[in-house]
């Protein structure tokens, strides 16, 4: 589907999905091909949506990326060289 229309996004999966529903009834007659497309391209459709929507709750729960480094100058210089492990 991405040769066929010249871009990757959700749409592709959710025609391949009723193409695959209609192609695997084939043998059942026009109405079955009907039918199984749609509950294929409906089915792909929500399983993108749900990933949209996943993708969205979690790139809005980290607005600034994770923060890699502290700033350590304020702190003693026992703290900064101190073992993350205590005295062991």
């Amino acid at each position: 589907m991405v040769q066929v229309r010249g871009k990757e996004d959700l749409w592709n999966s959710i025609i391949s999905g009723a193409l695959t529903g209609s192609i695997l009834a084939a043998r059942n007659g026009l109405m079955a091909m009907i039918g199984s497309a749609a509950m294929g391209g409906i089915l792909l459709a929500l399983i993108e949506g749900a990933g949209t929507l996943l993708t969205r709750f979690a790139s809005t729960e980290f607005p600034n990326g994770p923060q890699f480094a502290e700033d350590h100058s304020q702190l003693p210089l026992s703290q900064v060289l101190s073992s993350p492990f205590g005295d062991y």
